[in-house]
């Protein structure tokens, strides 16, 4: 195995509502690759890592928004770093949506990582930048593994902030397509619920409903209703992790193929292939509309549910 000294310019990093209240040393564990931590803890002891400016400690932990400036450094970078191959690198590049100088809007497929980490060896990120070639690509957002649809990535850093700070400011419209359990009565509801982050023994987050929790709104729309289910048009007024999935589930409508929230829910519907849910539409201030077709799985899906309905 070879493995060579790279020199890594100024990184910067900006934390979104995915990475809020992790420590400092965590978040960048999985985000400086190669560097061994002996190496992160001496960065950060030296005022190498700052946080808006300011020296931290390892144990501090991070808020949405925060800036971190990691100061040059030297590491081992392993040859295999980014084991993607010609065909799913050029399959990725087949699914932009679009493109310019400071944006790439991607429709990614369900079942892969946005990022690598965690026992994962790469994501779309990293499967992006084997294939353009390009050192600066930077998720603007995240979607869950099992969600296909949009995700944005920066190419620049100025469109990388000027975006997230529209995501704050809730001035970025999403949309997902959701099938969710049972017929949903309502064709238009706002659900209006606080959500709270926590941890199961094993480490795994979860969220759920509680009055501690962090404002949360979504908007519901019926697109369509089936014998056992319905499909819905959901947006997010907030940025909350597994937003749509709890907001479902507390109204008594979980997402078909969920297997963290409401999967003891009745549903005698078709099995679905996967989590039921795909960011279908971006309006974002200065930019066309994108959009992204329902996949072929959960097409498929809604066929047999229309075939179903008419039994």
């Amino acid at each position: 195995m070879n493995s060579t000294q790279q020199w890594q310019s100024v990184t910067w990093f900006e934390v979104d509502e995915h990475q809020e209240g992790q420590r400092i040393d965590n978040f960048l564990f999985t985000r400086l690759k190669g560097v061994p931590k002996s190496r992160i803890y001496r960065l950060i002891r030296e005022g190498q890592v700052r946080v808006n400016k300011k020296r931290i400690k390892a144990e501090t932990k991070l808020a949405i928004g925060d800036q971190i400036r990691v100061a040059p450094i030297r590491f081992e970078q392993k040859d295999e770093s980014a084991p993607v191959s010609d065909k799913v690198a050029q399959s990725l590049l087949s699914r932009v949506v679009y493109e310019d100088e400071g944006l790439m809007v991607v429709n990614k497929p369900s079942g892969i990582a946005v990022h690598g980490g965690s026992g994962v060896a790469y994501g779309l990120i990293e499967g992006l930048r084997a294939a353009t070639g390009k050192k600066y690509l930077e998720l603007i957002h995240r979607i869950d593994r099992d969600t296909s649809g949009l995700v944005m990535i920066s190419k620049k850093r100025s469109v990388l902030k000027t975006l997230q700070d529209l995501l704050r400011e809730h001035k970025i419209r999403k949309t997902y397509a959701a099938i969710v359990k049972g017929q949903v009565s309502l064709d238009d509801q706002l659900i209006d619920q606080p959500l709270l982050r926590y941890e199961l023994a094993n480490g795994e987050r979860r969220v759920r409903v509680s009055k501690d929790g962090k404002e949360s709104k979504t908007q519901w729309k019926v697109a369509e209703r089936f014998m056992h289910a319905t499909l819905v048009y959901a947006s997010p007024l907030s940025g909350r992790t597994h937003q749509i999935r709890v907001h479902g589930l507390s109204i008594g409508h979980p997402l078909v193929g969920d297997d963290k929230y409401g999967h003891e829910t009745e549903y005698r519907g078709p099995n679905p292939r996967r989590l039921c849910l795909h960011a279908m539409r971006l309006d974002i201030p200065g930019y066309q509309t994108m959009e992204a077709p329902l996949p072929e799985d959960m097409q498929s899906l809604v066929a047999q549910l229309r075939a179903q309905k008419k039994d």
